[in-house]
């Protein structure tokens, strides 16, 4: 869990930077839960009705129910702190200490507002989406954008949960890309208690999933878009202890208790050499976010940048 202060600790974004996402569970009270469902449920229909009239197509002749006058949303754009002000549930979640500090931890004091969706699968309902990634990825800025799921009721196993696929979120592809893989080795569908917290970096592959449940399923998405350098947000208290120096090697001298360590923990589907230029993309972010340029995961990139500078004294 977090640290005293809400943010994040070191070991923790360590996990985010090799998996993509961190879960919490239950994290949000269930008073404020039951609050949430019914904001969502009045929410549903504006965004949904938005999103279709945004392809050209008409909500009303779809069967879509208008929403409520009195539904406001952010726009693009928007801080996060002027995003869904009281008494509106959604915002008092998001502004929860606990929630605050993890998105404090990965995207600042007060990121923007991107969009924001609520997803609703009905009980019953046999179709699901197919794997897909929110964005572009294929750009090589190490900077990233983070998406909150909150389930404010309970999913049950089979009932909808989200399909994710851990470690795939420093793959540089397209959008729809990834479409076509059906099962993944160490996928996970998500199931799990009411007020339950992700955070996936944009990368992350993923895909709702079909709910044959007699329970709806809701699901409350926001995306937000830093607006400082990404660089030791997190709590620093176990900073010193974990961060190491390049000279952490397997095949020299490794310590088992540093963020290398943490790093060097592959996905079922990241075997063989393979798994090494992960490592490597691993770092790079780890690079980013720590402020230290030496940083390395068994000597691959200090290796070939010391050969470099080499040359380059020629």
């Amino acid at each position: 869990m977090p640290a005293k202060d809400h943010r994040l600790t070191t070991a923790e974004m360590a996990e985010f930077v090799a998996n993509g996402y961190l879960r919490f569970d239950g994290l949000v009270p269930d008073v404020l839960n039951q609050q949430a469902l019914a904001e969502l449920r009045d929410l549903y229909p504006l965004k949904l009705g938005n999103a279709v009239k945004a392809t050209g197509l008409n909500p009303d002749e779809l069967g879509i129910t208008k929403a409520k006058q009195d539904v406001q949303t952010p726009e693009s754009l928007t801080p996060l702190s002027e995003c869904y002000p009281p008494p509106s549930a959604i915002g008092e979640m998001l502004r929860l200490p606990q929630v605050h500090g993890i998105i404090e931890s990965l995207a600042g004091t007060d990121p923007l507002f991107d969009h924001d969706f609520v997803h609703f699968i009905g009980a019953n309902s046999p179709t699901g989406q197919h794997l897909h990634v929110d964005a572009v990825v294929d750009n090589r800025d190490p900077s990233f954008d983070i998406q909150l799921f909150y389930y404010p009721s309970e999913v049950k196993p089979g009932a909808g949960g989200t399909r994710f696929i851990p470690g795939s979120h420093l793959r540089f592809t397209r959008a729809e890309g990834v479409s076509r893989y059906q099962k993944i080795l160490g996928e996970q569908h998500y199931h799990g208690s009411a007020g339950t917290v992700l955070i996936f970096h944009h990368g992350l592959w993923h895909a709702g999933q079909p709910n044959p449940s007699p329970e709806d399923r809701w699901m409350y998405k926001i995306r937000l878009n830093p607006t400082v350098p990404q660089i030791r947000l997190w709590n620093q208290d176990d900073f010193g202890a974990l961060h190491n120096d390049p000279r952490d090697h397997t095949f020299a001298h490794a310590r088992t208790d540093s963020v290398a360590q943490k790093l060097r923990k592959m996905q079922p589907w990241q075997k063989g050499h393979e798994a090494r230029y992960e490592q490597m993309e691993r770092a790079k972010l780890w690079r980013y976010l720590s402020g230290d340029q030496d940083f390395d995961v068994d000597y691959y990139h200090t290796r070939m940048e010391r050969r470099t500078r080499a040359n380059q004294e020629l």
